[in-house]
């Protein structure tokens, strides 16, 4: 049998181009709602010009054809927990969960400190939604409206916000990135999130520390009213305690317990509903279809929050697009966007034009630090080119995995990175999805905020310190290298 030719460098860039020009006129045409069909049709377009190439070369279709399933096989324990992420999101959601932790979050709002707890507050929400996102278009806006009545600095408000929210997000397992690192590099997802810690606690600390300081030259008045508002509308519509917070601590010490998680976040999920028909009743009588009885009617509502997610009616329609949301068919675009991204992956990987790339980068990245660097380097790039956090994640994921582990290095120092480089400086980017979306709900322009949003800058240099002073790589075990 012939063997297929070396790429060159001409086949490595073609779909880099092809993927890049079409992820741009995506951005440009679609905006913020790029990531929900235009960039997954771009990475289609962009895998079939890689495998023209891969025939130019003389790889059969069959063995291309075999690649890309093999590729997506690799997301698929990942598309599983993403699924049932969107599940316990509605459960929680309708069990009041989700709405207690963000009522308590708001409790902590202090306009001395207001920077400081507006970063604090998004984390906390973010956290426990798993959505950048959807915490920065109505908490991030709720908070820069107070921010503007106490005559603070929007901007600031905005770094704060981002900060928080991708701090939330990065540590969140309900979030879509965070499950999507390690499927990619090959860890657990409870192993990953520790592995995280070191470099995610720390520059989130600093960024509070440095959001206290700018906080104390800040002149604050007493009015927080939009706060309150949205602290009535929560206690309005839910029944808002402390034992609302069970779910949370089952899911957590689940996760402590190391537990995989599919089934913990499954229990999770069928926590939360237990814990809705428990604490909610008001609230469940109010969506209640009781045409086939009450009985029926509660059990159809909960089946339904697991497929197809909550919907609340507050009269506050930014309030509603916060407590409303989750289902698995709300992870569909997501599981679409990751499956072509792993095709592209995949193929650019078969017919070694991946191997291009990583022989130019591995050139100059002899030491483990400048493995780290190179890589946080690359997922920055693919976030400027690319203009997509997934495909940040995916495609520096795929050409790193196999280096790291012959540098006998365990596969959760890459999936911490990619996180530390490509999560993390999506939003920081104006064309990126991340940055298009953050400007059209913040109404800031990245380049603005971005120097404000120290979480966002301060963790990826920190990893880099890490990788070179050797702080929390580590080590495959002898057995584990074989």
């Amino acid at each position: 049998m012939k063997q297929p030719k070396v790429a060159s460098s001409w086949d490595a860039f073609i779909p880099i181009i092809v993927l890049v020009s079409l992820l741009g006129a995506a951005v440009y045409l679609y905006g913020d709602n790029s990531s929900s069909g235009p960039n997954q049709i771009a990475l289609l377009f962009a895998t079939f010009t890689a495998a023209l190439i891969g025939l130019k070369n003389g790889f059969t279709w069959k063995t291309l054809e075999e690649a890309m399933i093999k590729g997506i096989t690799i997301s698929l324990g990942a598309i599983l927990i993403l699924l049932m992420v969107g599940a316990l999101i509605g459960t929680w959601l309708l069990s009041g969960t989700v709405p207690t932790l963000i009522y308590y979050g708001l409790q902590i709002i202090n306009p001395s400190w207001f920077y400081a707890a507006s970063c604090l507050i998004c984390g906390i929400v973010a956290m426990s939604i798993g959505s950048s996102w959807t915490t920065a278009a109505t908490i991030g806006v709720a908070l820069l409206g107070v921010a503007n009545g106490l005559g603070l600095d929007p901007v600031v408000t905005a770094g704060a916000v981002i900060s928080g929210a991708y701090f939330g997000d990065k540590l969140s397992p309900l979030s879509e990135t965070t499950n999507l690192a390690p499927a990619v590099a090959g860890s657990d997802l409870f192993d990953h999130i520790q592995h995280m810690l070191w470099t995610t606690v720390p520059s989130f600390v600093i960024a509070l520390i440095i959001f206290i300081v700018m906080g104390f030259n800040a002149d604050a008045a007493s009015d927080a009213g939009k706060i309150d508002a949205i602290s009535s509308i929560l206690q309005d519509n839910f029944n808002i305690n402390i034992l609302m917070l069970v779910p949370l601590v089952i899911l957590l010490g689940l996760a402590i317990k190391k537990m995989p998680a599919f089934p913990a976040i499954s229990i999770g999920a069928v926590v939360g509903a237990v814990w809705a028909l428990l604490f909610q009743s008001d609230l469940i009588a109010s969506q209640l279809d009781a045409s086939q009885g009450q009985l029926v009617g509660q059990f159809k509502l909960i089946w339904a929050t697991f497929f197809d997610g909550f919907s609340v009616q507050t009269g506050d329609a930014k309030m509603d697009d916060l407590l409303s949301g989750g289902g698995m068919s709300s992870m569909l675009t997501t599981t679409w966007l990751i499956m072509t991204a792993l095709m592209f992956g995949a193929i650019m990987e078969k017919t070694g034009l991946l191997e291009v790339f990583v022989r130019s980068i591995l050139k100059i990245a002899k030491s483990t630090g400048s493995l780290i660097a190179s890589t946080i380097a690359t997922c920055f790039g693919t976030n400027l080119v690319a203009a997509d956090q997934y495909i940040a994640i995916v495609v520096p994921g795929r050409m790193f995995k196999e280096e790291y582990k012959k540098r006998g290095l365990q596969s959760v120092n890459l999936s911490r990175t990619l996180e530390d480089g490509g999560t993390i400086t999506s939003p920081l980017i104006p064309w990126n999805t991340c940055g298009a979306y953050m400007q059209s709900v913040l109404l800031i322009n990245p380049l603005d905020y971005a120097v404000y949003a120290f979480f966002n800058l301060i963790n990826p240099l920190l990893a880099i310190v890490y990788g070179y002073l050797g702080v929390k790589v580590l080590r495959l075990k002898p057995t584990e290298q074989e």
